[in-house]
C-alpha cells in the first residue's frame, strides 16, 4: 500500500479513533458511496480490521446500479471481507436531501448486523453542518454538529480535510465516483460548499472551516454537560410540575421539556415549539395548549398547563 502522506494521515486518524473509541478490536462496517471520502476511509479501514462495505443505492440517478456494482468491486479489491449493495426507496418527506438521508441511515442500520458503522464525514462536512444549523436558528444542539461517536455511527475523519481524502485516493490509484448531485446548486449543502464557505474564507482570511469545526466541538461539550444535568429529572411521568421547572436555568429546563415531549410521543421538535411550551411555565397567562409535532397522522398532540402541571392531550385531525 502507498506510504505517502495523506494515506498515512488518514490511517493514523482511523487507528487513533479505533484505539480510543472502539478498543474491543472487533470487525466493523463502512458506509461506502464510491466518493473520495468513503473510498479513502474504506481503504484505510480494511487495512486495520475486518471490514464489510455497505453500499446504498438510492436509485435516484440513471446508472446508479452500475455505480454501485463498480463500488463493490473496488471494496473487494481494497481487502474488505464483504461488500453488500442495498437498494432503497427514497420518499419525499423533508425534501430530497433529508429523505435520502433517512432512507440511507435506515438501510445501514438494518444491514450492519450489530457492527459499528464508519461514516466518512470530514471536517468540511462538519463546517457545513454548523452553517446549516446557524441558518436555521435551531439552537446550540443543531450547531454542535455531528458527533465523532454516536453508536452505531462512527466518524473517524471529522478532523480531516476533504482535500486529504482526495489526495489519498490519488496516491492509492483509486478513481472515486463523482456524484453529480454534489455539484447541483439546487441542494443547500452544495451552495454552502461552493459559494458560502469560499466567500467566508476569502472575507475572513482563511481558516473558517477549522474554526467552525472547533465551534461545533465547544458547543458539543456544553450541550452534553447541560443534557447530563437535565437527565437528572424524571421525564417518564405523565406530567411535570411547573413550580419545580421554574427554578431551573432556562437551558436545563428546556432540555427537560424536550426530553419529556419526545418520551411521550412528540418528534422533530424545533426551537420555536420548545419556547412556546416553556412559556406555559415562565409566561403563564392562562393560554391554551401548544401543538407539537407527532408521527400519528390521525391526531394532533398538544402540551398544556393544568393545575400547576404540564400535561399532554390529543385531538383527532379533521
Amino acid at each position: 500500500m502507498d506510504r505517502s502522506g495523506p494515506v498515512v494521515q488518514l490511517r493514523s486518524a482511523v487507528r487513533a479513533f479505533a484505539d480510543t473509541r472502539l478498543p474491543d478490536g472487533r470487525s466493523w462496517a463502512v458506509a461506502l458511496s464510491g466518493g473520495a471520502d468513503s473510498l479513502a476511509l474504506t481503504a484505510v479501514a480494511a487495512g486495520l480490521r475486518p471490514t464489510t462495505a455497505l453500499i446504498v443505492d438510492h436509485g435516484l440517478q440513471a446508472g446508479s446500479a452500475a455505480v454501485a456494482a463498480t463500488t463493490r468491486e473496488q471494496a473487494m479489491q481494497l481487502g474488505c471481507i464483504g461488500a453488500e449493495i442495498i437498494r432503497v426507496s427514497v420518499g419525499t418527506a423533508g425534501g430530497p436531501e433529508a429523505a435520502a438521508r433517512v432512507a440511507r441511515y435506515r438501510a445501514l442500520d438494518e444491514a450492519r448486523a450489530g457492527a459499528p458503522v464508519l461514516l466518512a464525514h470530514t471536517l468540511d462536512d462538519q463546517a457545513e453542518t454548523v452553517l446549516l444549523g446557524l441558518g436555521r436558528g435551531s439552537g446550540a444542539r443543531s450547531m454542535a454538529g455531528m458527533q465523532a461517536l454516536d453508536h452505531p455511527w462512527c466518524r473517524p475523519l471529522l478532523g480531516q480535510r476533504r482535500a486529504t481524502t482526495e489526495a489519498a485516493c490519488a496516491a492509492l490509484g483509486l478513481t472515486p465516483w463523482r456524484d453529480p448531485h454534489n455539484a447541483d446548486p439546487r441542494f443547500t449543502r452544495v451552495r454552502l460548499r461552493t459559494e458560502v464557505l469560499p466567500l467566508l474564507e476569502d472575507v475572513l482570511g482563511g481558516g473558517v472551516a477549522g474554526a467552525l469545526a472547533r465551534t461545533a466541538a465547544a458547543l458539543r461539550e456544553d450541550t452534553e454537560a447541560l443534557d447530563a444535568w437535565a437527565a437528572a429529572y424524571d421525564t417518564a411521568a405523565d406530567t411535570l410540575e411547573t413550580a419545580t421547572l421554574a427554578t431551573l436555568p432556562t437551558a436545563v429546563r428546556r432540555r427537560v421539556i424536550r426530553g419529556w415531549l419526545l418520551r411521550h410521543g412528540a418528534c422533530d421538535l424545533n426551537d420555536g415549539q420548545l419556547r412556546s411550551v416553556d412559556a406555559l411555565i415562565t409566561e403563564w397567562r392562562g393560554q391554551g395548549g401548544v401543538a407539537v409535532p407527532s408521527p400519528a397522522a390521525a391526531e394532533r398532540l398538544f402540551a398544556a398547563r393544568r393545575n400547576g402541571f404540564l400535561t399532554l392531550y390529543r385531538e383527532p385531525v379533521g
